[in-house]
């Protein structure tokens, strides 16, 4: 084979890798991941229970560690999750939630 042979093959195969196959730049999503879903947008009636003296709800978006957890994995939205970290922040204050466990 010659340069030129080669150059156009390997061009050819470069070519041939499309996104439309799984090994390209974008691959396809897990079909087994399911989408994470505000539970305050599904349910009102746990929007209006969300408050500071609710620790049993609250307890749910921290971790042990004390940390309010991010929305990327409580799955809440954004405007949900503003009130549950002004919550969690209120009872903090107040003393019915730690600020951070050792």
């Amino acid at each position: 084979m010659t340069d030129t042979e080669v150059k156009e093959q390997n061009r050819d195969d470069r070519s041939s890798r499309s996104s439309d196959d799984g090994d390209g730049k974008f691959q396809k999503r897990n079909p087994r991941f399911k989408k994470k879903v505000c539970r305050f947008c599904i349910d009102k009636s746990a929007e209006e229970g969300l408050n500071y003296k609710r620790i049993d709800i609250l307890e749910r978006f921290i971790t042990n560690r004390g940390k309010i957890l991010p929305r990327r994995i409580s799955g809440t939205c954004g405007q949900h999750q503003r009130a549950v970290a002004r919550e969690i922040k209120k009872a903090r204050s107040i003393g019915l939630l730690p600020f951070k466990i050792l």
